[in-house]
């Protein structure tokens, strides 16, 4: 039997989209196409791969079975295949897409790209704002590092905890709290509240904790960017809950005070997280460890 290689390459993206017209796109082929492979495919295999139910397309048992295994052989062959290239910084020339959370660009993108361009001139950094939703760019491979507080659940996603911080209060010069040598976690949950979410969720952990306590707080708006929530808390007396890391340099830009939070929380994490399939790319490793000492300037590891 003649094994065609780019058949395994077309089961990978069929099983991992679950749809011809997705396939197609990831590989940059036409759907025409996507589907004239699926066709050999299942003349090959015996098997129907993937079936229609309504509008959408369910993978066979056969299908889910060997999932894991076709993605793993296909590593396997881009690895022996590709060519191995010492990393020459000086001549690398290479555009990285970052996903990182606002306050971390603020906080730690400066030191990465100094760093970057010392190094490897001809290297461009791609930040780019996180969606409100979750998106499988990563795994697609049109972002190659992620850092925010989420670790992913996918088992071909590599995830690092870099840093960690203390959630503060944070509040304008002369807010009712500053008064006081202490804040109280009653004190805490009566004033009104402005939450930091990409999705615009109103609760958290801290309205968890809070109601242990038999207490309430109210919040009166959600916006994306902790940039944002700055701005509302300057100007009223609304209080945000942030990481201490990410939110001290930028208080202090602003004039404003920033106070423990007389809350029994942990620590919020700092993830770097990156697909499996940049394991071994030389160029994407030094990323990386720039990346990890950036982050890691924000906050102790």
């Amino acid at each position: 039997m003649q094994l065609d290689l780019n058949l395994l390459a077309a089961l990978d993206a069929l099983l991992e989209e679950g749809s011809v017209a997705g396939a197609a796109a990831r590989l940059h082929v036409t759907a025409p196409a996507m589907s004239r492979s699926l066709g050999r495919i299942r003349r090959t295999t015996g098997d129907q791969i993937l079936v229609r139910t309504g509008r959408t397309m369910t993978p066979t048992p056969y299908a889910l079975a060997v999932r894991e295994q076709v993605h793993e052989l296909l590593q396997q062959v881009q690895g022996v295949l590709a060519p191995s290239r010492e990393l020459d910084l000086a001549t690398l020339e290479r555009t990285f897409t970052l996903r990182w959370h606002d306050s971390l660009v603020a906080l730690s993108g400066p030191a990465l790209l100094a760093a970057v361009r010392e190094r490897a001139p001809g290297v461009r950094l791609r930040f780019v704002a996180e969606a409100s939703v979750d998106t499988p760019e990563l795994r697609r491979g049109e972002v190659d590092l992620e850092a925010n507080a989420n670790h992913p659940g996918a088992r071909d996603v590599r995830a690092e905890q870099v840093g960690a911080s203390p959630l503060v209060v944070v509040v304008r010069q002369g807010h009712p709290l500053t008064r006081g040598s202490t804040v109280t976690a009653e004190q805490y949950a009566a004033a009104e509240h402005v939450t930091v979410s990409r999705r615009g969720n109103v609760g958290n952990a801290l309205d968890e904790v809070l109601a242990r306590l038999g207490l309430t707080r109210r919040v009166v708006a959600t916006v994306p960017t902790q940039a944002a929530a700055l701005e509302f808390v300057r100007g009223s007396d609304l209080l945000i809950c942030v990481p201490e890391a990410t939110a001290r340099a930028a208080a202090a830009d602003l004039g404003l005070a920033v106070l423990p939070l007389p809350l029994d929380l942990p620590l919020a994490p700092v993830y770097l997280s990156w697909h499996q399939r940049y394991d071994t790319d030389p160029a994407h490793r030094w990323l990386r460890g720039l990346a990890r000492s950036a982050l890691a300037l924000g906050g102790d590891t």
